[in-house]
């Protein structure tokens, strides 16, 4: 992986207890050169954790959602490669290696991790139902994993995407953007960890909001034009 400098990105949203871990475990990482955090208007301790374990830090006034948080942090990207991260894997950040050396070798143009089966029940999979339907709808291709968000690519192709969707709707837009436009797609398994949310009434809310933001992005896609943006 010589000669590919590599930007991870991290948007963050009140993720004090993990971010510290999930950066110095980035910098880990082989061809890292810069690991930038997107703090999501936090209401705790994010950023000065963040910065702290040596990242740069762009603190963003109110909360934009996953989505926003990603599209304000495209212009300080300074490697080659990206790599997008979730602020709560903590040291199993670092076998994103794995999503690296597909997209630096050519073999794809942006790689997606297909994480092990959760340790605990969390929802009734509607919205992966919803994400891989409507994928499917928009380009043919079936994801194992398409609300996934760590993922590799070229800067290039990133830039190529933009806007993405707001919120949580970011991954599925990216997506679709990203094989319309032509680029491989290819998933890695990979046995990351992250935090797992359970059937209570706060996991059943987050997975609420989370369909609706797939859902808007897919809606935003049909309009004449979108697809393309």
């Amino acid at each position: 992986m010589t000669g590919n400098s590599v930007t991870v990105i991290i948007p963050a949203y009140n993720e004090e207890d993990l971010i510290g871990v999930t950066v110095w475990t980035s910098w880990e990482i082989p061809g890292v050169v810069q690991v930038l955090v997107i703090d999501d208007g936090s209401r705790d301790g994010t950023a000065r954790a963040a910065l702290d374990s040596g990242a740069e830090v762009v603190v963003l006034g109110g909360n934009r959602g996953k989505g926003g948080a990603l599209n304000a942090g495209a212009a300080r990207v300074k490697g080659d490669v990206l790599l997008l991260l979730d602020a709560d894997l903590g040291k199993s950040a670092s076998l994103a290696t794995g999503l690296l050396q597909p997209v630096i070798e050519g073999q794809a143009d942006m790689t997606v991790a297909v994480f092990p089966r959760p340790a605990k029940k969390g929802g009734f999979g509607l919205t992966r139902g919803l994400a891989r339907l409507g994928i499917r709808h928009f380009t043919g291709l079936d994801l194992e994993a398409p609300l996934s968000g760590q993922r590799a690519m070229h800067r290039r192709v990133f830039t190529d995407c933009l806007p993405l969707a707001g919120g949580f709707g970011a991954e599925v837009s990216l997506t679709v953007r990203a094989v319309l436009k032509g680029y491989r797609i290819a998933e890695v398994p990979l046995n990351m960890l992250h935090r797992e949310t359970g059937r209570d009434l706060t996991g059943l809310m987050h997975r609420g909001r989370q369909f609706c933001h797939v859902a808007r992005a897919f809606l935003l896609l049909k309009r004449p034009g979108c697809g393309d943006a």
